[in-house]
Parts: C-alpha cells; sequence; structure tokens
C-alpha cells in the first residue's frame, strides 16, 4: 500500500514535526514514537476524510489531494540485467499537511506542507540492500508536486509523468550509496482498492483512505552502484492512497504484499494486525487478472502462514517466509525474502523488500514481488 494509509509510513508525520522548527536532525529512535498517533486517532478539524464515494479521474488523481492530511507515491519493482543480475527498489515520496491551510505569513520559508522520501535498492547477488531518506519543507521549490506536467519531487529525487501528467513516468534518485534513472510504462489499468477505491481500516467512519494501484509497469533504465553500472529492465508496482485518519487504537503493524506472477496475475493483500495478534478483520486485497480486471478479497479469503523468522539487531523477528493461501482457488504459495535484511533503518524501523514466489508443493518459479512489514519493533 504504500504505509502507504494505515499501511505506509504516516508515522512520517512525526519524523517530520522537527522540521517546524527549523532544520534539524530527524529523531533517531524508534521507541519514542506510537504509530497509531499519527495513522488514528481523532481528524484534525478542517481536514477531508475518506468517506462516502468518489470517481476517480485519470491522471488527475496522479496528482495531489491537499484536503487531505496524509499522501503518499509508493513505487517498488523487480528489475534484472541481461545477464539475470536481480535487483528491487523502492522509491517512496510522502506529503504530509500539518494544518489544513497555508500559514498566514510572508515568509517564502512558510508552509504547511512537509515532505519526507525513502529510497532502497537491493542487490540480490551481492546480497546486499541500500536505504536512504529525506526530509524538507514544501516551500522555496525544495519539496512539493505539480499536475501539468505531473512531477513529484524532494530536492533532486524525482518521480516526472509526460506533458499530459500520464505514463510513461520517469524516476530519478541520487542516493548516498546509489543511483536510479527508470522508465515506467504502463501495462495495466489502474485499480481502485477496497470498495471502488475506499479503503476502510477500522469500523470508525473516515478510517479509511481513497487507494488505487498500478499493478504492472514496465520498466528499462540504469541503476549505478559505486563504479559499476547495470542496465535494467523488469516490472514496477505503483501504490497512491491519500487520507487524513487510518488506524485504530488496537491495530498495532500490518503485513503488505504485492506480488506479480509470471502468468499475469497480480495479488496486493494487506493484513492489519491487532495488539492480540489476531489479524484485524479489515485486512483485505485484489486479486488482478492479465486483462485488468480485479476481485476484491477480503480477510478469509486468504490465509498467510509466517514459515521462517530473520532476526535485527533490536531483538525484533520478521517473518521472512510465508506460505499464502486462496482456498475458494485452490492456490498455495511460498513467498520468501530474496535478501533476509531488507530493513528500512530510518525514523522509525519497518522492513520492505524483494521477494520471490514459488509454488508451495513444486518449488516450481511462479513470480516476484514485494513485502512490506510494520510494527515488530
Amino acid at each position: 500500500m504504500g504505509v502507504r494509509w494505515w499501511q505506509r509510513p504516516l508515522w512520517v508525520l512525526w519524523c517530520l514535526l522537527w522540521l517546524l522548527a527549523g532544520c534539524g536532525k530527524a529523531p533517531e529512535s524508534d521507541n519514542v514514537f506510537d504509530l497509531n498517533s499519527a495513522l488514528g486517532g481523532v481528524a484534525d478539524a478542517g481536514f477531508a476524510r475518506a468517506v462516502g464515494s468518489r470517481e476517480f479521474h485519470f491522471p488527475q488523481d496522479h496528482a495531489a489531494h491537499p484536503d487531505f492530511r496524509n499522501e503518499w507515491w509508493y513505487v517498488t519493482g523487480n528489475l534484472q540485467t541481461e545477464s539475470g543480475r536481480h535487483f528491487g527498489y523502492q522509491v517512496t515520496l510522502f506529503r504530509i499537511a500539518l494544518t489544513p491551510h497555508p500559514p498566514d505569513s510572508p515568509s517564502v520559508w512558510a508552509t504547511h506542507q512537509v515532505w519526507m522520501a525513502h529510497v532502497a535498492l537491493t542487490d540480490v547477488e551481492a546480497g546486499e540492500h541500500w536505504h536512504d531518506q529525506r526530509f524538507a519543507r514544501g516551500a522555496v521549490g525544495l519539496a512539493g508536486q505539480a499536475s501539468n506536467p505531473f512531477r513529484v519531487w524532494l530536492e533532486d529525487w524525482q518521480i516526472v509523468g509526460d506533458g499530459t501528467g500520464d505514463f510513461p513516468w520517469a524516476i530519478g534518485v541520487k542516493a548516498k550509496d546509489f543511483s536510479l534513472n527508470l522508465q515506467l510504462g504502463l501495462a495495466k489499468p489502474p485499480v481502485l482498492q477496497g470498495d471502488h477505491g475506499l479503503s476502510q481500516k477500522s469500523n470508525e467512519p473516515g478510517n479509511a483512505s481513497w487507494y488505487y494501484s498500478v499493478t504492472r509497469l514496465q520498466t528499462l533504465g540504469d541503476i549505478w552502484r559505486g563504479d559499476e553500472h547495470f542496465t535494467v529492465t523488469g516490472e514496477s508496482w505503483l501504490d497512491r492512497e491519500w487520507s487524513t485518519s487510518a488506524l485504530s487504537a488496537d491495530q498495532t503493524g500490518w503485513d503488505w504484499f504485492s506480488l506479480q506472477l509470471q502468468d499475469g496475475h497480480d495479488l496486493m493483500f494487506y493484513r492489519l494486525r491487532k495488539q492480540s495478534g489476531e489479524a484485524d478483520p479489515h485486512s483485505a486485497g485484489k486479486w488482478v487478472q492479465p486483462d485488468g480486471q480485479a476481485q476484491t478479497l477480503v480477510a478469509q479469503d486468504v490465509e498467510l502462514k509466517p514459515l521462517r523468522y530473520w532476526q535485527a539487531e533490536s531483538g525484533a523477528c520478521y517473518p521472512v517466509a510465508w506460505e499464502i493461501s486462496l482456498p475458494k482457488q485452490q492456490w498455495r504459495w511460498r513467498v520468501e525474502a530474496l535478501v533476509d535484511d531488507q530493513l528500512m533503518r530510518v525514523g522509525i524501523t519497518y522492513w520492505e523488500g524483494a521477494v520471490k514466489v514459488v509454488d508451495a508443493e513444486s518449488g516450481r518459479p511462479l513470480g516476484y514481488g514485494y513485502l512490506e512489514m510494520s510494527g515488530y519493533e
């Protein structure tokens, strides 16, 4: 989803508060922040909430929705060189509104919008994972978004559309340990998640996001790592969400899967975890056909079983191998991390990385995807 809603790093909000007071260092402790304080609770007065119904319009909805407090553009992908060397990548930009309206100030630095970006690269052959993050005010051109043509950026990290605001998109990132220059072309139409785009995360009205995905983006471009250069092709996945409040007080985290199978099918499913350890009944997903037609999945449609754990230096244990079953379709897969340590050690720690999908019985390769896990620290 991109921590993508309930799902995505809306804990971002806390990490960015330092920007209001001026330049500073983002908090490094993972223990002083309550996830639900950013994603849950009572919505701030003046912000819109995800309720009812709406029409989605593309490419307009690729751009920002400033009436809502939180928003993100999340892209992941699995790429290969001609020789078969495999890379996974993540590029996510977050917009957080700290007040519903711009400040009444003549200063060019004044803003009510703050931005954060996370990027990561996994080199499967090397068994390495690198990541980076940035923060910026939404002022003086440091970070922001534009709709014509479409563009979101934080300094020189950016996602740019063509002149109409639609695909193809270009991603450009120069991180501290790697660089990406990628072109993304539309291979399937957008899929509206939840109920026609309304992704409800708990019983409370408004604890929801507007959420769509583009589950197949043909991708080509270049990766630089040190003095090494790789020309790559493959497939990417886009998640777009915007909301004001998403998690409830008894929800502690999530396990989110985006899987692209070789036969053209795609699966998105997220399991929300309650404090009791049980799956929340608002866990949900979509099964996408090769032609783009999508079927809604509810909590009881998908069974998740952790098979193997990797332990971080904090002592937290992350399930890096899973069995996923869809009993009605009689499908059973094993989903496993391509590299165990794909931990995002940023403002708050979460695991996000490339995975492979194989048949649970025969071990036959079926595809690749991405897995995001939060709330384990």
